[in-house]
């Protein structure tokens, strides 16, 4: 297991890091998220080893992480740093080769990897002759080929095209399906929120929220519904107990006071007119994101996700 135990970092008279703590366990997919500037990138290079911190610890199965170790992990820096004019397969394995990795397992893992991510070229061409895109497949290979117990990623989906995104996310989910650590920061935080088995949110170098999304919604929010009915707008606005967030054309967004029962509210909306639909709506991990980076949640239907009728 990874633990980062009460890390702290100052740049001068700038505190980035306040006693941030978080842990990821084997077989799980950690999502960072923070807004530019919370501390994300910093976490990460002082786990990788590339800075150090000022207080606290990065530990490894219960011990602190030293260069013997993290030379068994993977690392994918938001500053991608392949060598442009150096052939792709070459690169490859002397990065694995830097891992301690004999040169023909290097070469094998390193062919099988460019399979397994879809790279287009030969695996004799030149980095820079490949797309963008492709060229983020290669740096994510060069953090997978010498076969890393923990995987750290800094926005490794950014850039991607949809189907990259995916060829990307079934690659890191069968390394976690066998026991691999998986941290990675992202601003896309649908792909979070779909990918993660758990997310930690930081802001101004403080962790706020870790956990599952389920439990970060909690038990104790408001209770909030979709209500499509056959009448004209409006007529929840005058619902005892009820807030109205949204009214539009898929119809409108409630959100019940404490006391106010459910079927108080399906029984208003049958007297508005037909029902067609009645759906209890969840925060999605972009407005519980805001609610810690604003201090309030946001009254915007765009950011909420029906759950199952």
């Amino acid at each position: 297991m990874l633990d980062l135990v009460q890390l702290g970092k100052n740049f001068g008279d700038k505190v980035v890091l306040d006693d941030l703590s978080f842990s990821v366990a084997p077989g799980q997919m950690f999502g960072f998220v923070g807004t530019n500037g919370a501390g994300k990138t910093t976490t990460m290079r002082i786990t990788l080893g590339v800075l150090a911190a000022d207080r606290g610890e990065v530990r490894w199965r219960g011990r602190p992480a030293d260069a013997a170790v993290r030379r068994r992990w993977g690392y994918m820096p938001e500053e991608r740093g392949l060598y442009a004019k150096m052939r792709i397969l070459d690169q490859l394995v002397y990065f694995a080769e830097l891992h301690g990795m004999p040169r023909t397992e290097a070469r094998g893992a390193a062919e099988a990897w460019l399979r397994t991510l879809g790279v287009s070229g030969a695996p004799g061409d030149r980095l820079e002759t490949l797309s963008l895109g492709n060229q983020q497949r290669v740096q994510l290979a060069a953090a997978l080929v010498h076969g890393p117990e923990l995987l750290v990623l800094d926005e490794p989906f950014s850039g991607l095209d949809p189907v990259g995104v995916d060829v990307m996310a079934q690659a890191l989910r069968g390394r976690v399906d066998e026991g691999v650590s998986v941290v990675f920061s992202s601003h896309q935080l649908d792909l979070v929120e779909r990918l993660c088995d758990a997310v930690g949110i930081i802001k101004d170098g403080r962790m706020h929220a870790v956990g599952t999304v389920r439990e970060l919604r909690g038990d104790n929010r408001a209770v909030r519904y979709r209500v499509g009915v056959d009448a004209p707008g409006g007529w929840a606005a005058g619902v005892p107990g009820v807030t109205v967030l949204a009214d539009d054309a898929d119809g409108a967004l409630v959100e019940l006071h404490d006391g106010t029962s459910e079927q108080g509210l399906l029984d208003a909306a049958r007297a508005a007119g037909r029902v067609r639909a009645f759906t209890p709506v969840s925060p999605s991990l972009t407005e519980l994101f805001r609610e810690v980076v604003n201090g309030a949640a946001p009254e915007d239907a765009a950011d909420l996700e029906e759950a199952p009728a």
